[in-house]
């Protein structure tokens, strides 16, 4: 019996831990889920089990390797990104890997911008959100002035997705895709590390940056395998699109966070894109991705629990909730806010407190809820579009299983082609598809992701 040739994703998010193997046509042929439990830094914060994660891969992939039927051609890793691992001279990690919710020391912020300027100018520079810890440069800032003794110690910091390459590679390398998401080190105007990069000396700790399709070819158990470099979970969910499709387009891309991508717009970011929460990714060569966030998914659980508990309904409730024209028709009649969101900071009416007894019914409040945060949706889209030509705008992640959302955007966005595509595989077919050289064609979507045109609604208005 011959064997299938395999190509293994490790695809590492914060909460779910998953694992691919494709076929050479970048079917999938076996997919494994776990959650791994937390373990805490230094000052008990929450933070990834390095160790158990390490087991994790370790064994999944022997037992890949053990099994007759397959033989391992391709090895890559996209993951989450802002987060850094630091190793010493001999290869041996240093510190936790430090969790980016992880609330940054206040003086430490201030000496970093009193030395290297205002929180607007870097932000603007590095097309990066200021955001502590999520701008992982900061945290090699943060180790320099706070342990100090630790940050001598360090030969290089790997991110996440090049450190996974190293524990099979033992070669360190850096790549653009997690230089580039909201790190605070990549001066985009100039294509190169920012100046603070090099004024700290933290330049010395990156390795040597290599395109993301690199590959190194090593020799396991007398198996020759190609090794990717890893990538950038967010990079890698756009790039099955950016391959296949030639005409410009958006993707939102929905879950915990709703987060626009646009790869044909490559200006400068402006302050004002700064203040609207925009930022850059980057592609696999080094270009940007024009991107606008919001923390909507974070939001609507925050809300959806409070509505529940109020109408006394089930956490699970609202995932049957239809689109009901007569009720959205009804409430936009009297459009107001009704909503006091606590997680999200784009500028709107501020209330003291959400008013929810002016709705009678569960569907009126949820319909009402949705009405709201589809309003800051449109903004960070048309933040994401700014002056690009696009057409096609293709809605990704967990709100495409979400009917209220869904028939609000083919609403708001009738101008628009919007398709709405379903693919569990996210950013693990991208990681699979950067160190292959085999082409695709327009087809692809079509067959690897459930894709589906949504109708313009008719509405009597």
């Amino acid at each position: 019996m011959s064997k299938k040739k395999v190509t293994i994703v490790f695809d590492i998010g914060k909460t779910n831990k998953k694992f691919f193997l494709f076929d050479k046509n970048y079917k999938e042929i076996v997919r494994e889920y776990t959650e791994l439990p937390l373990t805490t830094d230094e000052d008990g914060y929450p933070t990834e089990d390095l160790a158990a994660l390490q087991n994790w891969i370790k064994d999944n992939f022997n037992a890949i390797l053990d099994d007759e039927n397959f033989e391992v051609k391709a090895i890559n890793f996209s993951t989450y990104g802002a987060s850094f691992v630091h190793l010493d001279q001999k290869g041996n990690v240093l510190t936790p890997l430090y969790n980016y919710t992880k609330p940054m020391d206040q003086e430490i912020l201030d000496l970093f911008y009193e030395k290297h300027g205002s929180k607007l100018k870097i932000a603007r520079e590095t097309a990066s959100p200021q955001a502590g810890m999520l701008n992982s440069g900061l945290q090699l800032f943060w180790l320099k002035y706070k342990h100090p003794e630790v940050f001598k110690k360090i030969r290089y910091s790997l991110h996440l997705p090049q450190y996974l390459s190293y524990l099979f590679t033992g070669i360190c390398v850096s790549e653009f895709t997690s230089i580039g998401c909201h790190t605070n080190l990549w001066d985009y105007d100039k294509a190169d590390y920012h100046d603070w990069v090099y004024e700290e000396e933290i330049d010395a700790l990156l390795p040597p940056i290599v395109p993301t399709s690199a590959s190194i070819n090593t020799s396991y158990r007398n198996k020759k395998i190609k090794i990717g470099v890893g990538i950038h979970d967010s990079s890698s969910a756009l790039l099955p699109y950016i391959l296949s499709k030639k005409e410009p387009f958006l993707l939102l891309s929905t879950g915990t966070w709703s987060i626009s991508l646009n790869p044909f717009n490559d200006e400068s970011l402006t302050d004002e894109d700064i203040e609207n929460n925009c930022l850059n990714y980057m592609r696999i060569d080094g270009k940007r991705v024009k991107a606008s966030r919001f923390f909507m998914g974070n939001e609507y659980k925050i809300q959806v629990e409070k509505l529940c508990a109020h109408y006394g309904k089930e956490y699970g409730f609202h995932r049957e909730v239809q689109f009901d024209q007569e009720l959205y028709l009804r409430l936009m009649k009297h459009k107001a806010v009704y909503f006091r969101f606590e997680g999200i900071i784009l500028k709107r009416k501020m209330i003291s407190e959400t008013d929810l007894n002016s709705f009678a019914t569960f569907e009126e409040a949820y319909h009402q809820l949705m009405i709201e945060l589809m309003d800051l949706q449109i903004h960070t889209i048309k933040n994401a579009i700014g002056n690009s030509e696009i057409k096609t705008i293709y809605i990704d992640g967990g709100f495409t299983d979400n009917d209220v959302f869904m028939k609000l955007m083919s609403h708001h966005f009738q101008d628009y082609h919007v398709m709405s595509t379903h693919s569990p595989l996210g950013s693990a077919l991208g990681a699979s598809m950067v160190i292959s050289n085999k082409k695709i064609d327009d087809t692809f979507l079509q067959q690897h992701y459930q894709m589906k045109v949504l109708q313009p609604l008719i509405l009597n208005l």
